[in-house]
């Protein structure tokens, strides 16, 4: 890449890393950005998912204080989100290429489709939360195990596509555990870098070859930044513009997937 796009992927990297961790879905910046650019899609992934883990950890240390008293449930939650990932990432390392080319513009259009419904879904979740002050209650077993089954499965799209997981666990904990909405932001960050470590990890080890690592180290520069600033600034931002810079950026990857 020239010094402009890696400029470009810079500032994908900021603004993915503010995303997710205010929201969620910053990998339908930074993904389309590398893919407009001609990197191909499965080593745009592996890339992106090694360049966001730095975000995820500043995102995840920024709201460390909505974090406390919710062991009970990341206890569960965390080994769920672990090997949901490992199975996702074998997901894309074993399946054809030409299988995950032509899954991924189906799952941009649904992250896409979940970012547009995401004011709806946080309403939502916003109904169904307590303040905070409050504690949620011990949650039952039924309970428990969906919300096991729920994270495992999201764990599993994270390690296979990233794009709007942060959206979807942030949906599941809503039904399963109802609590304040920005503690489960902070647990929507934790479990979220969990998948993307894991990721990384996997494909740092197995396709080190594969990935674009000037993409993934500039994507890890910029989304450490971005994660910070997500923490400490996000939630001043206008929701409705930053939907629409990822509609965008994300309809501009699904043309060139599709080109």
């Amino acid at each position: 890449m020239t010094t402009w796009e890696l400029l470009a992927v810079l500032l994908a990297g900021v603004g993915a890393g503010a995303i997710n961790t205010v929201v969620g879905s910053g990998t339908l910046i930074t993904f389309p950005t590398l893919v407009a650019f001609g990197v191909p899609p499965v080593t745009a992934t592996m890339s992106n998912a090694v360049g966001l883990v730095a975000g995820g950890v500043s995102g995840t240390w920024g709201y460390r204080r909505e974090l406390a008293g919710q062991w009970t449930q990341l206890r569960w939650q965390i080994p769920a989100s672990f090997t949901g990932a490992i199975l996702g990432c074998w997901l894309l390392l074993h399946l054809p290429e030409t299988v995950f080319e032509s899954v991924v513009p189906v799952l941009l259009i649904a992250a896409l489709i979940l970012v547009v419904a995401q004011p709806r879904i946080q309403k939502w979740v916003g109904r169904r939360s307590v303040g905070p002050g409050h504690h949620v209650a011990k949650l039952s077993r039924t309970r428990i195990a969906l919300m096991v089954i729920a994270t495992f499965a999201v764990g599993v799209y994270g390690g296979y596509f990233t794009a709007a997981q942060g959206i979807m666990l942030m949906g599941v904990l809503g039904i399963v555990v109802p609590d304040h909405l920005q503690r489960m932001n902070a647990a929507k960050n934790l479990l979220s870098l969990v998948v993307n470590v894991v990721a990384g990890v996997v494909y740092t080890l197995v396709a080190f070859d594969r990935i674009d690592w000037a993409a993934a180290a500039v994507i890890a520069v910029g989304s450490l930044l971005g994660g910070v600033i997500g923490a400490r600034y996000g939630r001043r931002l206008s929701p409705a513009a930053l939907r629409a810079v990822i509609v965008v950026v994300g309809l501009i990857g699904l043309w060139r997937l599709l080109g």
